[in-house]
């Protein structure tokens, strides 16, 4: 594979750097979607200015793939100017790779087949559904899984509810059908994504960049996802679940290799 070169010191240079080499000829068999705060930038093309306004920093690209293309997600990154971490692959390569720039003190997380951090979100069939990134329902999952959740990852929750609304489709939409699939089947998922729903709620208010259309449509958003979840019929498994409640533990401890 020939030399790409090395990597922009810029985030949003090196993102479409990577993403027009992806799209080469030569590339286009490997299937990597962007997921992360670079993700959600690039969808919320209208809102994208909410991550600056609101102080949102970038600290590393995410990627998600498939476990198949391993090989070629290596001989890419290699010939992009990236250095592979051959101890997170060593220990967690069936689904995580880590590439390193370290002239400019950042790094390449590569996904395989899942997102597993306080829950897991299996994408096997899914990476297809979009071009550039992951689909807007598995962005959104990804970040209201968080037991531990963070503002950085509010801000991103809050610039795509203020961008997508909810439907029953893939297309400029956040997939409902997909999202109630987790969430009535795991009474910890649906713990964690529904507290979670309820902060990004009360966190609207603490931003002064935010009109009050802002704050009216994110929270109409979050009030209509809210009322889906409650009425989606629930599993026997989390009908069981729910019994025990908070009692035990509901969501897994995230490792120290942590996302963007």
């Amino acid at each position: 594979m020939e030399d790409y070169g090395n990597p922009k010191a810029d985030f949003n240079e090196e993102r479409d750097r990577l993403l027009s080499l992806l799209d080469r000829d030569e590339n286009r068999d490997i299937i990597m979607r962007l997921v992360g705060a670079l993700a959600f930038n690039i969808e919320c093309w209208k809102y994208s200015y909410l991550q600056k306004s609101l102080g949102r920093v970038f600290t590393d690209i995410d990627f998600i793939s498939y476990r198949k293309f391993t090989k070629r997600i290596l001989q890419f990154l290699t010939a992009c100017g990236y250095e592979e971490d051959k101890q997170v692959t060593h220990y967690f390569g069936t689904s995580r790779l880590v590439f390193h720039d370290f002239e400019n003190e950042r790094h390449i997380d590569v996904f395989l087949d899942q997102l597993q951090f306080s829950h897991t979100i299996n994408l096997k069939g899914r990476l297809e559904k979009q071009t550039v990134t992951m689909p807007l329902a598995e962005l959104f999952l990804e970040k209201m899984q968080i037991a531990k959740i963070n503002e950085k990852d509010l801000i991103d929750t809050i610039m795509l509810l203020r961008e997508f609304d909810f439907g029953d489709t893939d297309e400029e939409r956040i997939n409902t059908k997909i999202i109630l699939n987790y969430l009535s089947k795991d009474w910890g998922f649906w713990k964690t994504v529904t507290d979670n729903l309820k902060t990004v709620s009360d966190y609207v208010d603490k931003y002064p960049q935010l009109t009050s259309k802002d704050r009216e449509i994110v929270r109409s958003r979050v009030d209509f996802i809210l009322n889906e979840i409650d009425q989606a019929p629930k599993s026997i498994k989390w009908k069981m679940r729910s019994k025990v409640g908070t009692k035990v533990k509901w969501y897994q401890e995230v490792d120290e290799l942590d996302m963007e």
